[in-house]
């Protein structure tokens, strides 16, 4: 009979703490990425030149149709071979979560922008705004608005999707939940815990993307 016994994990609860804290910088890091490549690769989209919008839209199908955790091993093992340089797993491992994100948060903004009615823009043509004042002035304060609870689902994820990263060696939450079950023999709880530690920290962004949406459903 299995005896539960948490005193040998709150011993190792620094390397808990420092697994957190790695797994936060990654998400904070590869969102910040991805906002700026997704917010680059929406307008490619929308710029309407051919070319450029057919590789935008070819590298975000390529990211959204294949699994995470094949994009991280291909990154991580595959393009160093072929391109004939050494790469290190937390860059592998930044690089992979940061072009992920990108090609989803794209498709957030895409949707938020075209979902403002064009007759705005016209309007705001007629009176004399160029392309980007009618884009910064009257499209994105509202397209941002209705982006808000996608935007913080698709972060959550984001937050979740870095536990695949344990695959490579870098020592976020799930991979020190691993060193701790080695260290003590104790899987439940070591697993356990790291199961209580990613909900104490996403339920309440859970909580505040159900807010953010419901006050925004209420504002159209």
């Amino acid at each position: 009979m299995y005896t539960w016994s948490f005193a040998p994990i709150l011993q190792a609860s620094d390397l808990f703490l420092w697994g957190a804290w790695i797994t936060i910088v990654y998400t904070v890091a590869s969102i910040a990425i991805g906002l700026v490549l997704g917010l680059l690769l929406c307008f490619a989209r929308l710029s309407g030149i051919g070319p450029l919008s057919w590789l935008a839209q070819g590298f975000q199908e390529l990211f959204r149709c294949t699994p995470l955790l094949v994009q991280l091993l291909w990154i991580y093992y595959a393009l160093p071979l072929l391109l004939g340089f050494d790469l290190a797993n937390w860059a592998a491992a930044l690089i992979t979560l940061s072009l992920y994100a990108a090609a989803f948060y794209a498709e957030v903004f895409r949707g938020g922008i075209v979902s403002i009615d064009k007759g705005q823009s016209e309007a705001g043509a007629a009176i004399g705004m160029s392309g980007w004042q009618v884009m910064r002035r009257i499209v994105l304060p509202q397209a941002i608005r209705r982006m808000m609870p996608a935007f913080i689902n698709q972060s959550v994820t984001q937050f979740k999707n870095t536990s695949l990263i344990s695959v490579i060696s870098v020592a976020e939450l799930t991979y020190m939940a691993s060193i701790v079950n080695g260290q003590t023999y104790r899987p439940l709880e070591s697993y356990t815990v790291l199961a209580v530690l990613y909900f104490a920290i996403l339920f309440p962004i859970t909580k505040f993307a159900d807010i953010v949406e419901s006050r925004t459903r209420g504002s159209y």
